[in-house]
């Protein structure tokens, strides 16, 4: 028997799944959107969102069919997300709400875009803009970082209080006005650094991370401040209460502890944090972060490390004779199977395979620009700067990586210049990896950092059934 006429059913965001394991069926991504700027370069513009076409059947595949132009400059474009994704079907979600919106906050403007998808995904436009102000008013918060869709608020994530110093935290919008609402943290004890947050939803748990306060950060690294003025922590938090319950250190010797993978499996309480550099080797180091025992436990689980140089070697290495792998961002496949890490210095990115999370094997690895490698593209188109922002598509078969970390530290280490691209890599689900020849974006002086999936990728929902 069917439904009465008069009854009308809700229907849900079909890009919304309760778990990882439905949403690596779904369909595959046809446009991306990637955040360009100009912040760092020689040219006083706008910064942009990139509409690129990434579907293999289209005759405009590989080009950028739209900018979002902003109205304002000096922005600078960094991480953004959507404003409703699967953790809306959370048992204390919205599930009216639909993946429509792109907030993308400008990490040196604190102010926050709401751009449009739906109308026409191919040309989205501008509909509020949050002008920092308001936020730093009803936050006491600048210097907008990640943006996770949550599923009673959009969160977002600053570095620095009001002035740039600390402490860093995290704030929330409204769902459906984008008004921010204000401070997250309740208790916050001892945390002073902010960077990157995620969480663990039927647990109730928060991880955040740690860089530096935008004041220490914003005009370049200077390596005197690593030891005192660089964050090297991993924080965890009553997500309900608002409470931090525990911090981890992260080695004594490491700082820049940035990107926070938790497993998509929500019932692992798990994940992985990269650790930028060494104070004792330049190395990087990838840990992986759990519950044991009833407590919260750290282990390191990758060891990646720096590579002697000599020559054509920017000025703040020369002293180092060696070029730091700087692994500033990695990202973890649907499935918790794979975990990309991007090598910023050398110019490499690498596949692990994390079946087993506590003994990490190197599976794949590309060489794409860098300071030590500087290899060229497949294509034949020359490659500044190195993999940084990793975006991987939902069934974990495609990868797509653009080149710029921050746009005053893209200029001491790439010091002849970031253009920006955007490159696709193909895995194999066994394991390896290759770089697509056919998929080369050029942004011209433009810098790109990150990447968001229409319909969404492996960094963009959060799932409360395993």
């Amino acid at each position: 028997m069917g439904l009465p006429q008069v009854f009308a059913p809700f229907k849900r965001d079909p890009t919304f799944y309760p778990s990882p394991k439905m949403a690596i069926n779904s369909p595959p991504e046809d446009l991306a959107y990637v955040a360009c700027l100009y912040v760092g370069t020689k040219i006083n513009r706008p910064d942009y969102i990139a509409v690129v076409d990434v579907n293999p059947k289209s005759e405009t595949y590989t080009k950028v069919v739209a900018k979002v132009e902003l109205p304002y400059t000096g922005d600078e474009l960094h991480h953004f997300g959507w404003n409703a994704c699967s953790s809306s079907l959370c048992p204390n979600g919205r599930p009216n709400v639909e993946r429509r919106f792109l907030v993308v906050p400008g990490l040196r403007s604190s102010r926050i875009y709401i751009i449009d998808t739906k109308l026409d995904p191919r040309k989205p436009n501008i509909v509020k803009v949050i002008q920092p102000e308001e936020i730093k008013k009803v936050t006491g918060y600048s210097r907008l970082h990640t943006v996770h869709c949550g599923p009673d608020a959009i969160y977002i994530s600053a570095l620095g209080n009001e002035v740039g110093e600390e402490p860093g935290g995290i704030l929330m919008l409204d769902h459906y006005s984008f008004e921010p609402l204000g401070k997250w943290e309740i208790y916050r004890e001892d945390q002073k650094l902010s960077y990157d947050f995620w969480w663990n939803l039927p647990n109730e748990i928060m991880v955040t991370s740690e860089w530096a306060t935008p004041t220490t950060i914003e005009n370049g690294l200077n390596p005197e401040h690593l030891k005192e003025k660089y964050g090297n922590r991993i924080h965890f938090w009553d997500l309900r209460k608002r409470k931090k319950i525990s911090s981890i250190t992260l080695g004594e010797e490491n700082r820049m502890a940035l990107e926070l993978r938790p497993l998509h499996d929500p019932t692992k309480l798990m994940g992985f944090i990269n650790l930028v550099v060494s104070l004792k080797d330049l190395s990087s180091s990838i840990w992986l972060w759990f519950f044991e025992d009833g407590k919260w436990q750290a282990q390191k689980v990758i060891d990646i490390p720096a590579e002697p140089a000599e020559g054509n070697l920017p000025d703040i290495l020369k002293p180092f004779k060696a070029v730091p792998p700087l692994v500033t961002d990695i990202d973890l496949s649907l499935d918790d199977k794979f975990l990309y890490v991007s090598l910023w210095g050398t110019g490499e990115l690498r596949q692990y395979d994390v079946s087993n999370p506590f003994k990490p094997v190197l599976t794949g690895k590309v060489k794409l620009g860098g300071i030590l490698y500087r290899a060229d593209h497949p294509s034949g188109n020359k490659l500044t700067g190195a993999p940084q922002m990793v975006e991987i598509s939902r069934d974990g078969r495609r990868i797509y990586v653009t080149n710029s970390l921050y746009s005053s530290w893209d200029n001491q280490f790439y010091p002849e210049g970031v253009k920006g691209w955007l490159v696709k890599l193909n895995a194999n689900p066994e394991g390896g990896l290759d770089i697509d020849k056919e998929f080369f974006v050029d942004f011209g002086e433009a810098r790109a950092h990150q990447t968001r999936l229409r319909g969404g990728d492996a960094s963009s929902d959060s799932y409360c059934y395993p």
